[in-house]
Order: C-alpha cells, then structure tokens, then sequence
C-alpha cells in the first residue's frame, strides 16, 4: 500500500525518512532545501537561487514517481526572512500555471534543517 519514493536526482534524506511516500495515487514529498545532490553542498547566498534548487529537487522526486508540477495539490514552504517572500514567490510561481497552480500556506519560522532560508514540501495526485 505505500510505495517509498527516492532517486539519486534529489538530495538523500538527512534523518529517519524519506524524499517521498506514495499511497495510491496521493504522493507526499518531504521538504526540500537548497542542497545540491551532485555535490551535496549547500547553495547559498541567493535567495532565488536557493529557491530554484528546492524546487528542482522537488522536480526530481516528482518525476521519479511519474508525475510533474501539474499533478501538485498542496505545497508549504518555509523561509527564514518573510521580506524574501516576493523573490521566493517569483520563483516558485515560474513552476506553475497561474490558473491551475495549488493551494499553499506561506510561513516564517525561526530556523530550518541546516540553518537555510528555505524549506518547501508538496502534497500530489495523479
């Protein structure tokens, strides 16, 4: 009934879990941040970059378990700075159509796995 979901396109998990888990056709990707998985390294310094790189991350795991962008329900992202919120949105919003794009909560926390500025997780459905 669950299907564990990694590939070697994303970073490795740095705990007790998984990039993703999917239960029939409801996929559940953990959150993402800016780590590479070529290197392993951190990107840093540019929040938009630090952004396209979560998001790139997300796409990996996405398509590892055959879907895309399109097939995203829900998503929450986590940033350290709410005054980075428009560079962030800017990225995010460049993966999704506007008319179809999914809910999402937006929130600020005080710190994040590895000190980043940037955490985004998703909730998708073929």
């Amino acid at each position: 009934m669950k299907k564990i979901i990694n590939t070697p396109h994303a970073p490795a998990p740095i705990g007790p879990y998984n990039q993703a888990v999917l239960i029939k056709d409801t996929l559940y990707i953990s959150g993402q941040i800016p780590i590479d998985p070529k290197t392993g390294n951190l990107v840093e310094g540019d929040i938009q970059k630090e952004t396209q790189q979560s998001m790139e991350n997300l796409k990996a795991i996405l398509l590892e378990a055959g879907m895309t962008f399109e097939h995203v329900i829900k998503t929450s992202i986590f940033i350290k700075d709410m005054h980075q919120f428009a560079q962030i949105n800017e990225v995010y919003g460049s993966y999704f159509d506007a008319d179809t794009a999914p809910a999402r909560e937006t929130v600020e926390v005080a710190n994040l796995p590895k000190f980043v500025n940037v955490e985004i997780s998703m909730i998708a459905v073929k």
